[in-house]
């Protein structure tokens, strides 16, 4: 199982940050160990003082897929979830100072907490997918597919042009804007429209 998720698809989270819209989708990998189910806590790392929060749709992979076209993208996932894209600012700012990788910022252990997945079939319209974030009881982000610069179809497309998509890997699809820092202490609610999937505590 691998992680694939995607920078920068929601306009305003790109301004919010200052960065250029990217002529092609930004693509990035976390390891498996990112990986947090069954809402347990996230342990905030000793190496960081600046982890921010990024909620963001999370397609769970159904079948081997490369070179897939955007119309058949939808028969190459089964599942639709909810994650938090755990980002390391301090250390993602130092590395795209010095124009190198940021992996570490983004793939540090812990750094994916992810829902349960709700089927496909249970929504209607997949450009039309609501969700949301609310930190300490407070909504701090939501957004809806539509919002998306490169829409499902798309994101699977681009991927799979480079890497082999699997049964069960997992896409992060970007996040919309109102990210922001958290601390220890804080209590982290991820929503698809009105169902809360993930609910878990900063340690």
């Amino acid at each position: 199982m691998k992680i694939l998720a995607i920078g920068r698809n929601y306009a305003e989270h790109i301004a919010e940050l200052q960065n250029e819209v990217p002529d092609e989708p930004v693509i990035f990998f976390k390891p498996d160990t990112a990986v947090l189910r069954n809402n347990e806590p996230f342990y905030y790392p000793d190496y960081s003082t600046d982890i921010h929060y990024e909620v963001e749709l999370v397609l769970r992979i159904s079948k081997e897929g490369k070179n897939i076209q955007p119309k058949f993208a939808d028969k190459y996932f089964d599942g639709i979830g909810i994650g938090i894209d755990f980002t390391a600012r301090d250390l993602q700012t130092k590395a795209k100072t010095k124009g190198l990788p940021w992996t570490l910022a983004k793939g540090f252990n812990g750094s994916a907490p992810i829902s349960d997945f709700l089927p496909v079939e249970q929504f209607p319209a997949l450009d039309n997918i609501n969700f949301s974030l609310k930190v300490n009881g407070e909504l701090k982000q939501q957004g809806n597919s539509s919002m998306m610069l490169h829409n499902f179809g798309a994101i699977l497309a681009y991927m799979s042009r480079f890497i082999t998509l699997k049964k069960g890997d997992l896409i992060f699809t970007g996040t919309p804007a109102g990210v922001g820092p958290v601390k220890i202490g804080d209590r982290l609610e991820a929503f698809i429209e009105d169902k809360n999937l993930l609910n878990f505590e900063v340690k």
